[in-house]
């Protein structure tokens, strides 16, 4: 199934000015030197689906886990479902070439253990938002 970018009504979709998402994108997007927005993707069928980031070439595609506050385990139910999201899009969208999951320092908790190791293994790049700038996820070794 073949996944098509559409234009969102506005540039930044559901993410405010000043949000912590907006915040991780432009973060990203500086590390990664590509301008990142959320945008829509039309499934053949008329239904969408919405990425959390794209670049205008519609190579890098992106998932954010932004909580903040306690930790819940339910997170990292959420990592799991954005990353299982991340590797359909990638073989749906046909100019999808990387795949990246953002998260804030409290998400790291969500990424021990064999999680972790399995984005590694499964191609999906994952950073982690300190605030202000974004670090590559250190492996536990």
């Amino acid at each position: 199934m073949r996944l098509t970018v559409i234009e969102a009504p506005n540039e930044w979709s559901r993410f405010t000015e000043g949000s912590i998402e907006r915040r991780m994108l432009l973060a990203l997007g500086d590390r990664l030197g590509t301008s990142l927005r959320p945008k829509p993707l039309m499934l053949p069928d008329g239904s969408r689906v919405e990425v959390e980031g794209i670049d205008t070439a519609g190579r890098v595609l992106v998932q954010l886990v932004s909580n903040q506050g306690a930790y819940k385990p339910a997170y990292r139910n959420k990592v799991m479902a954005d990353m299982f999201k991340l590797l359909w899009l990638r073989d749906s969208v046909p100019t999808a070439e990387r795949t990246v999951l953002l998260v804030t320092e409290l998400i790291v908790q969500a990424l021990g253990g064999w999680v972790a190791r399995a984005a590694a293994d499964l191609g999906i790049e994952v950073y982690v938002f300190d605030g202000s700038t974004v670090v590559t996820l250190k492996r536990s070794t």
